[in-house]
């Protein structure tokens, strides 16, 4: 009886610890500007995401250099289920997330209550890399549709 009351105990926690689990785009990842592809507008010359978690929120930062060598900030947070987030440093006025599934991510931000730039992230199975497609209006002010590459630092 003990036994299976500890065997019980251990899964329990086990199985509250995979629930507690990071969200897999936790992290720094640094843009690959070799596999980076733009059909309009230009790429960043370098920029690094970071993603970490606190709470029950996502905080993301992208900090980098756009390609005519303006700084590129963005500071926001989303809930990690999805839904509206908080901007706390961006050309943007409002920021939205949902998550397709575990490795996949959108992202929407708007001005003047309408989405002008998107992002969609998907994460390899590897964990090592990572793909954003962007359409809109970037954080320089320029028209993209692109597809960022990134690897896991």
């Amino acid at each position: 009886m003990r036994y299976s009351k500890l065997v019980f105990v251990l899964v329990l926690l086990a199985f509250a610890g995979a629930l507690t689990a990071a969200d897999p785009f936790v992290g720094t990842w640094k843009l690959n500007s070799a596999k980076t592809k733009y059909k309009t507008g230009m790429p960043p010359k370098e920029q690094t995401v970071t993603f970490s978690e606190e709470g029950s929120d996502l905080h993301v930062m992208v900090k980098g250099t756009s390609s005519d060598g303006q700084a590129i900030s963005t500071h926001f947070t989303v809930p990690t289920a999805g839904g509206t987030g908080k901007i706390i440093e961006s050309p943007y006025e409002a920021v939205s997330a949902k998550s397709a599934n575990a490795n996949a991510r959108d992202t929407s931000f708007s001005k003047g209550g309408k989405v002008v730039y998107t992002a969609k992230a998907k994460r390899s199975s590897d964990g090592k890399t990572m793909t954003v497609s962007v359409k809109g209006t970037n954080p320089s002010g320029q028209k993209v549709d692109g597809a960022n590459f990134y690897d896991k630092q």
